[in-house]
């Protein structure tokens, strides 16, 4: 093999592991989560990391409105049953553009935030501050359970053409991992990643 074709080769291989190092960028990931106790009611503080492809980013500067789910559920395992979920809790963002302003909009459970730029549209998207995810009287003190986090793309409020285009496209499926941590009543329940 001559000189010329190996280093065609080795330049070719450099730029998929470019690519494939971008690609895997993207997506959202849970940065930090903790669970804290005010009065009778646990208060889920989180932030999600949320990059989009440029082809979700385009979307949007095109008018195309993306919600985001997030979804907290709490469960207790039983050796002689299904296992108990106490806590089920689930939140929608809006996120929109406005070109009259200029401005990105983001709204979550009934308030509505402003952004200049695309980065920090999704920081809001991503910050989760004072949820009530679980009501004191759905828990026992004494017993363990484990808590679920999660964040996703909700596709099924997306127009019905973008619908169809994100089943055939893994650009749009951007979700993130359960994150499953053991909670305590009693104790501090905080995750840093």
């Amino acid at each position: 093999m001559s000189q010329g074709i190996k280093q065609f080769i080795l330049c070719v291989l450099m730029a998929l592991s470019l690519f494939s190092a971008a690609a895997s960028a993207e997506g959202i990931k849970l940065k930090s989560a903790d669970l804290e106790r005010v009065d009778s009611d646990w208060l889920l503080n989180a932030t999600f990391q949320i990059e989009l492809t440029p082809g979700l980013e385009d979307a949007v500067q095109k008018g195309v409105v993306l919600y985001f789910q997030t979804e907290f559920d709490l469960t207790r395992s039983r050796w002689y049953w299904f296992d108990e979920k106490p806590a089920l809790a689930q939140r929608s963002t809006r996120l929109s553009y406005q070109p009259m302003t200029q401005q990105y909009r983001i709204a979550s459970e009934g308030f509505t935030f402003s952004a200049r730029t695309m980065f920090e549209a999704l920081q809001a998207v991503g910050s989760i501050g004072g949820w009530r995810v679980i009501d004191n009287n759905q828990i026992d003190s004494s017993k363990s359970y484990t808590a679920a986090l999660r964040m996703t793309l909700d596709l099924s409020k997306l127009p019905k053409p973008f619908q169809v285009n994100a089943l055939n496209n893994r650009d749009w499926n951007v979700t993130s991992d359960w994150l499953r941590f053991p909670f305590s009543p009693n104790g501090p329940n905080v995750i840093k990643r």
